[in-house]
């Protein structure tokens, strides 16, 4: 076991604070800061703190495979971490986007292969053959849009901002079933030429503008969202697209599941975010990089998604809340030790044999693995391997803690 030395990614939508406030770092930082990075992604590995200096997770995998992730994770995931956990924070909205499943990124990576795309270039769809499941669990206020909304409920929203331009797209919406419904809209307004969109996009911005000065309540969050969307993107399909959406508040430790084919963009908040380890992202709007129509078309699952979808069953297992998904390349929990447990070594329940990486988000606490031990405060991770579990926990103040492992 050793504590693990995240990777900072700066991008332009991240925080001067968020980060860095949580890492215990100085603030505001020079640069926005949006996700931290614990895993072995060849892009940007952590790195392993040792008696000998740091050393890159990647390179300890590649060292000792079986070491580190034992039999049975190298048998289902070859000698690669499946997964990547992140610390997430966005100042401002990300890209409104999707995941393929691993059919269609295994088909979409052939195809771009053979067209001869080189896997780095920017118009590239599919840079490897996996699907992207991803869960976010919120670390304070986190506003997303995720998920189709059942089609009725969009008809209600769109009459509320702007029934007399938006009229022509109701009759669309509201004369087929949801999905079909909302597939015809959404590709209509996605391919809707520019000087269209040039006319549409300011006229649904005015509609919200005047909802919101009425005092009606019923859709106040959309309406803000379609005016703060609008102002960074002028003109962009994706401002139209978030009328089809859930939009979605989070409170502390409630989640997001992102399955393949959820079209989705988080707007503002910190959480951290497990994922499988892939890049594959199609775009829809709401960025300046790379959208290809067509292939997002392809991969979208138009079916309403409601809270039973977006939002994962938790399941409490003694000092352990775990959040229930179906992706095979993680599982997400958060060990809580306070109460009659401070000042006590706990074990940890035991989910199998495979790779550990434990990020503390409150307090701090003591990790006791077979062969060695840390110290985690807030904003610390540790990595586990395989042949050092299971696990013993001391705190002697609240401490949470999230655990990242391979899926069962």
């Amino acid at each position: 076991m050793h504590l693990l030395r995240g990777a900072v990614r700066t991008y332009a939508w991240g925080s001067r604070t968020a980060i860095a406030d949580f890492t215990g770092a100085p603030s505001p930082t020079a640069h926005p800061e949006a996700e931290l990075w614990f895993g072995a992604h060849p892009g940007d590995p952590a790195h392993l703190c040792t008696d000998d200096g740091e050393q890159s997770l990647l390179e300890a995998l590649r060292a000792d495979p079986e070491g580190e992730l034992g039999a049975a994770v190298r048998g289902r995931f070859g000698d690669t971490l499946p997964f990547l956990v992140k610390v997430l924070a966005a100042d401002e909205p990300l890209s409104l986007q999707a995941h393929p499943s691993t059919e269609q990124a295994v088909e979409g990576f052939t195809r771009e292969d053979r067209m001869g795309i080189p896997v780095s270039a920017p118009d590239r769809n599919y840079r490897d053959r996996s699907h992207k499941p991803e869960l976010l669990v919120a670390l304070g206020p986190f506003e997303a849009l995720a998920g189709f909304r059942p089609a009725a409920r969009s008809v209600e929203l769109m009459c509320a901002l702007a029934p007399d331009v938006l009229e022509p797209f109701v009759h669309l919406l509201a004369g087929e079933s949801d999905a079909d419904g909302l597939r015809a809209l959404f590709t209509t307004w996605i391919t809707c030429p520019q000087p269209d969109l040039d006319r549409l996009v300011p006229a649904v911005l005015d509609g919200a503008i005047s909802y919101l000065r009425s005092g009606q309540q019923e859709f106040t969050s959309e309406a803000r969202t379609v005016l703060e969307l609008g102002e960074r993107y002028p003109g962009d399909a994706g401002v139209l697209a978030s009328l089809l959406l859930n939009r979605i508040t989070l409170a502390p430790g409630e989640g997001i599941y992102l399955p393949a084919g959820n079209l989705h963009a988080y707007l503002q908040g910190i959480g951290v975010e497990v994922m499988a380890n892939s890049d594959n992202v199609l775009r829809g709007g709401l960025t300046p990089k790379h959208v290809d129509v067509p292939e997002l078309l392809r991969v979208l699952d138009f079916s309403p998604a409601n809270d039973v979808v977006v939002h994962p069953e938790t399941v409490r297992d003694g000092a352990e809340l775990v959040y229930q998904t179906p992706a095979p390349e993680f599982a997400v929990s958060v060990l809580t030790v306070d109460g009659e447990h401070l000042g006590h070594e706990i074990d940890a329940p035991t989910r199998h044999d495979g790779p550990q990486i434990l990020l503390c988000t409150e307090g701090s606490a003591t990790v006791y693995a077979k062969q060695s031990a840390v110290v985690l405060e807030r904003g610390a991770a540790a990595w586990i391997a395989a042949d050092d579990g299971p696990i013993r926990l001391d705190a002697q103040q609240p401490t949470r803690l999230f655990r990242v492992t391979v899926g069962i």
